[in-house]
């Protein structure tokens, strides 16, 4: 045979006269009779004494004079008819082209394709099979190119190949993969990732055939694959797995080398899965730099045996897809980095402030991008208030992301300094300056105190907030929209506004209320109709539970409306009674102490905390000393009682205080060390008029 010629095999979906009448992957239990000569294959004995397989040949008589070309020649034959009750050609599979063989085509007198000599009456149309194998390679490339991850890319390798060009098929990859220009450590290490196989075939009456690949019930057949191989394998250096890695390219089970390296991969008693003969080709997975592992395909006894060219067609198989795999786990390393990225750049945990209650949620603009410029934050400010902040960013990228990153850190800064919330947008805005020019964003910065029930709001080109009254009514607050951060040379200004105890304010980034299909003031009406009706639910005396408040919001979202990212946060103002406040201010004077005293003892005998009494003496006493030593203003004294007794001691000296050991000799420096051991909690804030320091006790 010209060996420059390309020559096929019979594929899966070729059904030889006289088949079994299941459908499917099934049809290939027979093999086409072949006529014997140097290419036959050896005789597979049946049960029941009657040759068959890949050797059998048909007695030359009546006609044939021994002409038919044999089936491993460069022509394949089909019959030239279709008796009654026999069954049609199975379909081919995708990108495999219908062949030839049509009754048109088997008419009595129909030429030869390539001849175009005429062929005898009942004599079987030869098949033309050159560039086959070309159309082959090429659906099941891109069938594996389709793929964008892992699973997806090697589960399309074994849908492509089983059962168009292997009865079954075994990949093996390095575990763990290595990603980009890495270089592993360790030893090399296979992992089985799958096996594919044909699967068992079903009689006319829906019962399991026995497999086609022995007649007898042996555990060589191609359904235990995974029971007869091992999952992992370690690849020896100089070991012969090793060398038919390393030559990269395709070789036939029967090679000296693959004989060697079979036992390896596969494992004690794994041969037996590998059929004798050019039944088997072990394709390396050569990445970019490196192998990644191998891919094992075999072909049942009764089959007709590889050929040189399907060499070809394997390592274009290996080829493809271990760059496919290579590109997949980059992909997969850059979704990793975005999603840890994101992470970070958002909180994990949302505080637990004193008065308010807060839940968030963030949705990307898609799965396959999931990082954006959106972030919500609440920060826990002194005197027991919180500042709730959400932006976004332009765009929704890794840039993006990064971008807004440094903006959430450079608000959690300037809200530890307590400025007021449009100094906070001011020096955000002088921030993004700084980055660049085209770094755009928005904020709304708000900071809830739950003693007073009031919100200061300031806005920088976002949209503006929706407050949920207790009784249900919706209401979207007038604040003044200010240009966004970034514009440079803009005041902005900020508004205080009530926050009755019960409502909940919700934060939103433009995601939530602008899409494709609406303008952004019809989404935040809808927004506001939906909040409402939430609320009703629930009757006039008790809000919505803030988690299902969220769940509900964002079912608003309809099919086209996902074309940015989301963060969402929403904060229920329960807020701290008066009853539950007592607010002193002192002269800084020797006798402040004492008054501080008697005022806490007081208070908490009203709060039925006497147990408190000597604790909070102690502690109030020695604060209220540091701060009367150095202070030219009065100082204030505050004790909340919530879930914790909370005391608070202001005073106009920016320093704060630290904690040192003093020495025995010393008369002072122990005031904050009886503070660390006695309180559950203790801090101290710069304030821009000063600081505040500030310890809680458990109430018992």
């Amino acid at each position: 045979m010209d060996a420059t010629r390309v020559t096929e095999q019979p594929t899966s979906f070729e059904r030889p006269q006289g088949a079994d009448s299941a459908e499917g992957r099934g049809a290939l239990r027979h093999a086409p009779k072949q006529v014997g000569g140097p290419a036959a294959l050896p005789v597979q004995a049946r049960t029941d004494g009657t040759p068959s397989g890949p050797g059998t040949t048909t007695p030359c008589g009546k006609g044939n004079k021994g002409k038919e070309p044999p089936v491993n020649g460069p022509e394949h034959s089909q019959p030239a008819t279709t008796e009654p009750g026999a069954h049609r050609p199975r379909p081919a599979p995708e990108g495999i082209p219908p062949q030839p063989g049509t009754e048109q085509e088997r008419a009595p007198g129909a030429q030869e394709r390539r001849t175009g000599q005429g062929l005898p009456p009942g004599r079987p149309m030869p098949m033309r099979r050159d560039g086959d194998r070309l159309r082959f390679v090429g659906a099941a490339t891109r069938r594996i190119a389709r793929g964008l991850d892992l699973d997806e890319i090697v589960m399309g390798l074994c849908r492509a190949t089983v059962p168009t060009f292997s009865d079954a098929i075994l990949v093996y990859l390095r575990d763990p993969l290595p990603v980009g220009d890495e270089r592993p450590t360790g030893p090399v290490v296979l992992r089985l990732r799958r096996t594919d196989r044909i699967p068992e075939e079903r009689d006319t009456d829906g019962g399991l055939l026995p497999p086609a690949f022995d007649p007898e019930p042996e555990p060589s057949g191609l359904a235990e694959l995974s029971a007869l191989t091992t999952e992992l394998c370690e690849v020896r250096p100089g070991g012969a797995l090793n060398e038919v890695l390393r030559g990269v390219r395709p070789v036939f089970a029967d090679a000296p080398a693959a004989r060697a390296a079979l036992p390896e991969l596969l494992g004690e008693g794994g041969d037996a899965v590998v059929p004798s003969g050019q039944h088997a080709i072990l394709a390396p997975l050569r990445g970019r730099r490196r192998v990644i592992g191998a891919a094992l395909f075999l072909r049942r006894p009764e089959r007709p045996a590889f050929e040189a060219d399907d060499l070809l067609v394997a390592a274009q198989l290996a080829t493809h897809s271990a760059l496919g795999i290579d590109k997949a786990v980059l992909y997969g390393r850059e979704a990793y980095i975005a999603d840890e990225l994101q992470r970070t750049m958002l909180p994990e945990t949302l505080p637990r402030p004193t008065g308010v209650r807060l839940a968030s949620r963030y949705l990307p603009a898609a799965e396959t991008a999931r990082v954006g410029g959106d972030w919500y934050d609440a920060i826990p400010l002194p005197g027991s208030r919180v500042a709730l902040v959400v932006g976004d960013v332009m765009g929704h990228s890794m840039t993006s992301a990064a971008i807004m990153g440094q903006l959430r850190t450079t608000a959690q800064t300037l809200a530890g300094l307590d400025l007021p919330p449009q100094e906070v947008l001011h020096h955000l805005d002088e921030q993004a300056q700084r980055l660049g020019t085209d770094r755009m964003a928005t904020c709304l910065y708000a900071v809830y105190d739950p003693v007073t029930h009031r919100i200061t709001i300031a806005n920088a080109g976002h949209p503006p907030p929706v407050l949920l009254h207790l009784g249900g009514r919706a209401e979207v607050l007038r604040v003044p929209p200010g240009a966004p951060i970034g514009v440079g040379g803009v005041d902005f200004e900020a508004v205080e506004l009530d926050a009755p105890a019960g409502a909940t304010l919700l934060l939103y980034t433009d995601g939530l209320v602008e899409s494709r299909l609406r303008d952004v003031w019809t989404g935040i009406e809808q927004l506001r109709e939906r909040l409402a009706a939430t609320a009703q639910l629930t009757g006039p005396d008790h809000p919505p539970p803030l988690e299902a408040l969220c769940d509900e919001v964002l079912d608003m979202l309809g099919p086209g409306d996902r074309d940015d990212d989301i963060a969402l946060l929403a904060a229920r103002f329960d807020g701290i009674a008066p009853s539950d406040v007592a607010y002193w201010r002192l002269e800084p004077e020797e006798t402040a102490p004492g008054q501080a005293r008697r005022l806490a003892r007081r208070a908490l005998a009203r709060w039925d905390l006497e147990d408190l009494t000597d604790s909070v003496e102690l502690l109030v006493s020695e604060v209220v000393t540091n701060a009367v030593r150095y202070a030219s203003r009065p100082v204030t004294l505050r004790l909340l009682r919530t879930d914790v007794l909370r005391c608070e001691v202001g005073d106009d000296v920016p320093q704060l205080p630290r904690l040192r050991q003093a020495r025995a000799t010393d008369e002072g420096g122990r005031g904050l060390y009886l503070v660390n051991k006695l309180a559950r909690r203790w801090g101290a804030t710069r304030l821009s008029t000063g600081k505040v320091v500030w310890f809680e006790l458990n109430r018992g």
